[in-house]
């Protein structure tokens, strides 16, 4: 399952059996005959141009029917093409797995300025992302030490971020009832992120929006949160109703 996630985790590109092996901690060889294995049940694909491993159809047919079963993008769809037209920026759906999240969906809107930081289907850390810390915000504190310890690494590595970044947005976020996040984990941008919980007040899921950092200040800057805890509510409410999706 680590190695699954490493070969899901690099945003369509795949990853080498090199990379592969030290992200997950094992010899080349094991790692190898694990890949071999994915290959041969349909859950990985190699590219034999470029060595490097990729989803296979049966680990695709397992995400669509896990989407499918939870429901939870085609009851937020409509609230998230409400966001894009109130806003005119970028809104984006996060969906927590543990300790990270993936992009489940985007719809941007008609401002000219794209803010483009996520793709369906990108893994990133819970730590990384104003959705993401938003559901890092909802969760007790040992799970944020431990979101930090897993990831701590990586946020230096690839975010420039050190970790007491991260325990200050989310007390931030806690503070004020939203994340907002301006030119901390891509320069230039600037982005407001509100979890969706359950009943038990676990988050599953993240609604965000960015955009340029002036577009997202003062005035406007409350419309937005206004505008995103209100979806939130509903959609969660939604989701409860249809499907009592929880994540472990």
């Amino acid at each position: 399952m680590s190695l699954l996630r490493v070969v899901s985790g690099e945003n369509g590109r795949g990853t080498r059996l090199t990379d592969a092996a030290r992200t997950i901690g094992l010899s080349k060889s094991t790692t190898h005959r694990l890949l071999s294995a994915l290959i041969s049940s349909g859950h990985v694909q190699q590219n034999i141009d470029t060595g490097r491993f990729h989803l296979g159809p049966e680990a695709i047919a397992m995400a669509i029917l896990s989407i499918s079963r939870h429901n939870i993008l085609d009851v937020a769809r409509p609230a998230m093409v409400r966001l894009a037209e109130r806003s005119a920026d970028t809104v984006y759906l996060t969906v927590r797995a543990g300790l990270e999240a993936v992009c489940l969906g985007r719809e941007e809107g008609s401002f000219p300025i794209k803010i483009l930081s996520l793709t369906v289907g990108t893994r990133r850390p819970l730590c990384v992302g104003a959705g993401n810390i938003a559901m890092l915000a909802a969760l007790p504190d040992a799970e944020v030490e431990r979101a930090i310890a897993i990831h701590g690494a990586a946020l230096a590595q690839n975010w420039s971020v050190g970790e007491e970044t991260i325990r200050d947005l989310v007390k931030t976020t806690r503070k004020q009832g939203y994340s907002c996040v301006v030119d901390i984990f891509v320069p230039g941008m600037a982005a407001i992120g509100v979890a969706l919980t359950g009943s038990d007040g676990v988050p599953f899921a993240a609604f965000s929006i960015a955009s340029v950092p002036p577009r997202l200040q003062g005035e406007r800057r409350a419309n937005v949160v206004s505008w995103l805890q209100n979806e939130a509510r509903f959609v969660a409410e939604l989701n409860s109703a249809s499907c009592n999706l929880q994540v472990i």
